[in-house]
């Protein structure tokens, strides 16, 4: 049987679900197949060389141990150590320059700056959403109004981003395994982003998740597009998970959880024999 180093911080609070009861239930179901040890994200460089394969899960935002992940993602370069995912991918594992990047090439995106030079790139609003390209979770994000973002944002550092509020409908998450479609959750209520239901998704919704996840040059791995409708009924990318995305596994159907590890499981074999 294979080695996993399955990395998650289990006493990670965040916020509307708890991490912990994921990771266990995850790792109840690879031990089955690999040996399997948990280690927490910022302990990694005593064991990781003992190991087939480093799973990076639940390890709650990077920018709480910024430097030991930047040191780990050198290791693993230099090193050559195998990683799920796999770190060449081109979304949040680097920040969130690509929601720029993705503006600048017209993707279906909340637009999105990162100096005020910009601003008249973005569709006017009473309220913009200032956050650290670093951030994750929420951290550090404000809503303010257009004469606050003088003040609030740096035209020098280019570390903040700069996004217009968007009055949607709901937000909408689409899970993938290795480019295949999984299974589609959304959040009826909108003031409740954790609160899922199963969410059916059209072709035309697929069309949309896919085209981010063609985007990514990720060689395995899982990945979560993250959406809102707006009031026009489109699709907006508010995110493209690539290095850690929370599965809300819990939440599935006995079935589709079922054979959402099956396919995991799967892709472990690909990657561990890549």
């Amino acid at each position: 049987m294979k080695r996993l180093l399955f990395i998650t911080d289990l006493y990670y609070e965040a916020k509307g679900r708890n991490y912990y009861e994921e990771d266990l239930f995850l790792t109840s179901e690879l031990r089955e197949d690999f040996q399997l040890v948990i280690c927490h994200p910022e302990d990694t460089e005593t064991f990781e060389k003992d190991f087939d394969l480093i799973v990076f899960r639940n390890a709650g935002p990077v920018a709480y141990f910024k430097d030991k992940y930047e040191a780990f993602r050198n290791r693993v370069v230099s090193h050559n150590l195998k990683t799920y995912n796999s770190f060449n991918g081109k979304a949040d594992m680097n920040g969130k320059q690509y929601l720029i990047d993705l503006t600048n090439a017209h993707f279906p995106v909340i637009p999105t700056i990162d100096t005020l030079n910009s601003l008249d790139l973005l569709p006017e609003a009473e309220t913009y959403i200032v956050k650290p390209k670093d951030g994750a979770d929420s951290i550090g994000m404000e809503f303010i109004t257009k004469d606050q973002l003088s003040k609030k944002v740096n035209s020098d550092s280019k570390n903040m981003l700069i996004q217009p509020f968007i009055n949607f409908q709901y937000e909408v998450s689409f899970y993938f395994i290795d480019r295949e479609f999984q299974y589609a959750l959304y959040a009826p209520n909108k003031d409740k982003r954790w609160e899922l239901k199963e969410y059916i998704a059209t072709e035309e919704d697929l069309a949309f998740a896919k085209r981010f996840i063609e985007w990514n040059n990720l060689s395995w791995g899982i990945q979560r597009v993250d959406a809102c409708r707006n009031e026009k009924g489109e699709l907006l990318l508010v995110e493209l998970e690539d290095l850690n995305p929370y599965l809300s596994l819990l939440e599935l159907s006995d079935d589709k959880r079922q054979n959402f590890v099956e396919t995991m499981k799967k892709s472990l074999q690909k990657a561990l024999q890549a």
